[in-house]
């Protein structure tokens, strides 16, 4: 299992992290998703995660990848 660190804009509740942790939650191969409101980082773990994937879902979610 591997752990890649995204740091996601625009994010600014409690709602919004929800948000984010359900729609990357769903992307194949995420099995857990760690979300700082502050610092706006976001933990995605899980087995062959598909970064592509991980930033759609960020962005369905209605938010922004730094970098």
């Amino acid at each position: 299992m591997s752990v890649t660190t995204y740091t996601v804009t625009g994010m600014t509740c409690g709602h919004c992290v929800s948000s984010v942790k359900e729609e990357v939650g769903e992307v194949p191969g995420v099995t857990g998703v760690d979300v700082d409101l502050e610092s706006g980082r976001v933990d995605v773990s899980g087995d062959a995660l598909d970064d592509a994937a991980v930033r759609a879902a960020i962005e369905e979610a209605g938010y922004q990848v730094a970098g």
